[in-house]
């Protein structure tokens, strides 16, 4: 018997940053030094007082099923926040909660797209946003957005690439892998064009908006466009800011025919997330950010060790993030070149090969969608983040520009 799987399934990929991860792991586990920048989970615990809410959660008897759309404090307690910390004001029935920020993104697009239906996807992206798009039978169209723009979308681009089909925009900031922050200027633009086109909703992924490196708050455009509030879908989460990665806990806030459609795709397949999980992210949202400084300041202090050493190697480009946990490097320069056992370097993927052979695990650009760049995380120890650079800098010395 051939097991038939679906075309729906076979228009997606397992994640690179999962496999990246994986043969990572693999390596370190049979003896190997490997330090490993390839995924986006900080290296700080779960703050104390959240994880006190989820103990006494389950000595509550808070184990039960809950709401699909989420647990009313909670849904209560991001609406505080999204008013205290993003100045923006949504109706209970407007946000709703899911297992991770990944689950909203999904749930929107099973909710909006028929077959056909474009999103604009600006690279490089994060791979989950075209498969999501793929899976639920949508076409992402791709907008590259390279190093001479500093990987953001700008309103022209925009402009040249909305057509009849388009359903979304996809934006994300600070960006996850460039770490690229828009300024004002450059929201009100985008937000410009997106007013000649009122048929294109916008999917705001703000999960990284505290991690940031220029001293400002979060900035979404709809601090910039509030008339664009009835087209946006803000997705959030506790992942990133709270170091709560494995508490699949995330929120979206939009239109309410939106997140109404979502809390039904969400009841025919998870249904409600987490009841323990809930009661953190309450505590989470509820118990404010004075923590958040000092792992900020790490995040900024391990992004100033890798750029400043990978910046003075030759064959590399580095575009220094604004915010987020990572940098993103463009590695044209070593296409071509030839490592000490004579393999010839020709594409991103070769490259992260050899850098893995020497000691550094990340993820090619291409599983963004931009070649020939590759992606390092900072969410790890600094030392091991400034002993990568030194490893990646040594290695890249090593190469020669002839068999």
């Amino acid at each position: 018997m051939t097991l038939r799987l679906s075309q729906r399934v076979q228009r997606v990929s397992l994640s690179a940053n999962a496999a990246a991860k994986s043969r990572a792991t693999e390596l370190r586990e049979a003896g190997r030094d490997i330090l490993d920048l390839t995924t986006g989970e900080p290296d700080f615990d779960t703050p104390e007082h959240i994880k006190h809410a989820a103990y006494a959660a389950i000595a509550g008897g808070a184990t039960r099923y809950t709401p699909t759309p989420g647990v009313k404090a909670l849904r209560v307690a991001v609406q505080r926040k999204l008013q205290r910390e993003n100045h923006l004001d949504y109706s209970l029935p407007s946000i709703v909660i899911a297992n991770g920020a990944k689950q909203i993104i999904f749930n929107a697009f099973a909710a909006t797209l028929d077959d056909g239906d474009e999103v604009l996807v600006p690279t490089p992206y994060w791979p989950s946003f075209p498969d999501s798009v793929r899976f639920n039978g949508g076409e992402p169209v791709f907008i590259e957005c390279g190093l001479a723009q500093g990987c953001k979308l700008t309103a022209e681009q925009l402009e040249l690439h909305i057509g009849e089909r388009t359903r979304w925009l996809i934006l994300n900031g600070p960006g996850n892998p460039s770490g690229a922050v828009y300024s004002a200027v450059e929201l009100q633009a985008i937000a410009e064009v997106l007013r000649r086109h009122p048929q294109v909703l916008i999917l705001l992924d703000e999960l990284y908006e505290h991690i940031r490196f220029d001293g400002q708050p979060a900035q979404s455009l709809l601090n910039v466009a509030p008339d664009l509030q009835a087209r946006c879908l803000l997705v959030g989460g506790v992942s990133k800011t709270y170091a709560m990665t494995g508490w699949r806990i995330g929120f979206g806030a939009g239109p309410r025919v939106l997140t109404d459609a979502m809390a039904v795709v969400q009841s025919q397949s998870t249904s409600g997330a987490s009841s323990v999980g809930q009661a953190a992210a309450l505590a989470a949202f509820d118990g404010g950010l004075e923590f958040l400084p000092e792992q900020v300041a790490a995040y900024q202090q391990r992004r100033n060790l890798l750029v400043s050493t990978l910046r003075n190697v030759d064959g590399l480009d580095v575009l220094e993030p604004q915010g987020g946990f990572f940098v993103f490097v463009r590695c044209a320069g070593l296409l071509g070149r030839y490592r000490p056992d004579g393999i010839r370097l020709d594409s991103d993927a070769d490259v992260v090969a050899y850098l893995l052979e020497e000691g550094v695990a990340g993820v090619a650009g291409s599983a963004y969608g931009l070649s020939p760049w590759f992606r390092l995380s900072i969410a790890t120890a600094t030392d091991s983040v400034g002993e990568a650079g030194r490893r990646i800098a040594r290695a890249c010395t090593q190469l020669r520009g002839e068999a």
